[in-house]
Formats: structure tokens, C-alpha cells, sequence
């Protein structure tokens, strides 16, 4: 076998043990189980935490005056009369017509809306929802139970954290009657 220069073997073992030292470097950082204060931040010196997409979308953030959630705002829907139907958002109306409508700022790409439809006795007819005037799942029978999630009718990167327009249409399909819809939940999710 030949020799190798000394200085060769020398050089080899050197790089091997800088490969080693730089591999037990990576995997070996201290855990990232804490959020320090950005020397930055405000006198209160608390940390801040704030979370990004791809678009520059501020996602998630801290409150930290008070602690807990800034953002995003979580949508609540606001108590509502189940029982008594004579309550609910209604039409008399044989064409398709706004019965309820809300304002909710876009967080997730998609939106689950779950409500309860009825039509008066003997009446039939059919409800949909709007969402930014582009329909957003089926249209149902007065009676039946509406529970739908999709991707929301949207340009999310355009529409990020802007209002969307969501409405509740119906339309009597008999000669007369009453036709009524009432969310029970509605809320954004991940795709």
C-alpha cells in the first residue's frame, strides 16, 4: 500500500474533527420552550409574541396587557331564541330574499355554518347562504338542517382580515306561508 504524505493524514483528521464538533453543535441547542422580551419591546419588558404567513399576515399574537388572545379576534355568536320560531329570521316572500345577515372578519381559509330551517304548516320552501354575494354550500328544503364546511367563496390573501358579508337567504316555494332559519354555529377552521 503506498504512503501517504503526512500532512494529508494530518489535514483528513483535522476535517474529521471539526465534522464532528459542527454535527454535535446541531443537535445539540438548548430548547425552545421560552418567549424572552425583544430588547426592543416596551418598558413593560414582557414578552411579545407574534406570528406571521408567508403574505406578512400577522396570524397570532399575544396581549400583553392583559395576557391572553389578541389575535386573532375569535368570532362568538350572540344568544339567540332556538325555541320559539315565530322569533327566528323569516320571509313570506316567493323569491330568494336576505333574511339574516353578519359581518365577521376572514382568520381561516375555511367556515363551518350549522342552522335549523322550518316552514308554517303547509307551507314548503328553501334556504341558502352568501357569503360576499357567491353562494357557500347547498341550498336546503325549509325543515331540513343545514351543516356545511368549505373553503370560504374568497381570495383569503386578499381578504385576510377584512370584513366578509355572510347572509341567510330564503324563499317560500308553495302558494303561501312562512319560511324561517336560525344559526346555531358558525366559525372559521383550517383548511
Amino acid at each position: 500500500m503506498a504512503l501517504l504524505p503526512e500532512d494529508i493524514i494530518d489535514r483528513l483528521i483535522q476535517m474529521e474533527r471539526r465534522i464532528q464538533a459542527l454535527s454535535t453543535a446541531v443537535n445539540t441547542r438548548p430548547l425552545i420552550n421560552e418567549i424572552r422580551p425583544d430588547p426592543d419591546a416596551p418598558a413593560t419588558n414582557k414578552p411579545v409574541l407574534r406570528v406571521f404567513d408567508g403574505y406578512n399576515h400577522e396570524l397570532f399574537a399575544d396581549d400583553i396587557t392583559t395576557g391572553g388572545l389578541a389575535r386573532p379576534w375569535l368570532q362568538l355568536m350572540p344568544p339567540v331564541d332556538h325555541v320559539n320560531v315565530a322569533k327566528w329570521p323569516s320571509t313570506t316572500s316567493t323569491s330568494f330574499t336576505a333574511i339574516a345577515q353578519s359581518f365577521n372578519p376572514v382568520w381561516q381559509p375555511k367556515m363551518r355554518l350549522a342552522m335549523v330551517t322550518r316552514a308554517s304548516s303547509g307551507a314548503t320552501g328553501l334556504v341558502k347562504v352568501m357569503v360576499d354575494g357567491q353562494q357557500f354550500g347547498p341550498t336546503v328544503n325549509a325543515g331540513q338542517s343545514f351543516d356545511h364546511t368549505a373553503l370560504l367563496p374568497v381570495d383569503l390573501p386578499t381578504k385576510f382580515g377584512k370584513v366578509m358579508t355572510v347572509e341567510i337567504h330564503a324563499q317560500v316555494t308553495s302558494a303561501s306561508g312562512t319560511v324561517y332559519a336560525q344559526p346555531v354555529s358558525m366559525y372559521g377552521t383550517q383548511t
